[in-house]
């Protein structure tokens, strides 16, 4: 896809790699509706701030509504609370899932005719190598975006005849707030992992690996799960 002239939306823009990714297209070119539940908290030159909510149904047809010349969506935003699936919070674990996973596929659903009517264009979804590893900490964020994987992959034969492509950036640490608490040795940057994002839409990538750690789990998909 090209990405100079495209009409970008972007959710979770006001900070982390959603920011990156922002001014990245900006720079590249395209027209970005920077989305985030308090559009006040947009700070980025040349965006059009938009307020969408993605656990929110009417903010989310309404940002739709306004945003009706959108080509691509970036289905950035998300949360992780550190939720293990058996002795945490089952509102917390709910929150992930409608966050992480629910809130893309309703952005998704409702973007998707509003990309086709403008003659189709492409999805990303911001993922994680945690969709493919599991530590139980963080049992809850594992498997939303677990879902979220299954998700892209459903999603990208689903909406191909309709002009669409769909991708998924999975990536693991990166040095933005969110994982500001984890003691991780290395976090990859944000800048870095948008400016590969942008070039695997440009690409049709159906997969954008963005750092050794994501390309060696992948790579590990196959082997059999560690004995307790």
């Amino acid at each position: 896809m090209e990405l100079k002239n495209a009409v970008a939306v972007v959710t979770g823009a006001n900070r982390g790699l959603g920011r990156h990714l922002a001014a990245q297209l900006v720079e590249r070119g395209a027209t970005v509706y920077a989305a985030a539940r308090r559009p006040e908290t947009v700070d980025l030159p040349g965006v059009v701030p938009l307020r969408l909510d993605v656990t929110d149904e009417e903010a989310i047809q309404e940002a739709a509504r306004i945003a009706s010349d959108t080509t691509l969506l970036v289905n950035n935003a998300g949360i992780s609370t550190a939720t293990p699936l058996i002795a945490g919070s089952p509102d917390a674990v709910r929150l992930e899932m409608d966050t992480n996973f629910f809130g893309p596929l309703a952005v998704t659903r409702a973007f998707a005719p509003v990309i086709e009517s403008n003659g189709g264009g492409s999805v990303l979804n911001v993922l994680s190598v945690l969709s493919w590893l599991h530590p139980a900490a963080l049992g809850s964020y594992a498997a939303a975006k677990a879902a979220a994987w299954a998700l892209t992959d459903a999603a990208r034969e689903e909406l191909a005849p309709r002009g669409i492509t769909v991708s998924g950036l999975y990536v693991g640490y990166m040095d933005t707030d969110m994982a500001a608490g984890v003691p991780a040795e290395q976090k990859a940057d944000p800048a870095e992992v948008a400016a590969q994002a942008l070039a695997g839409i440009e690409a049709g990538l159906p997969e954008i690996l963005a750092d050794e750690t994501t390309r060696y789990v992948k790579r590990s998909l196959a082997a059999s799960p560690n004995a307790a």
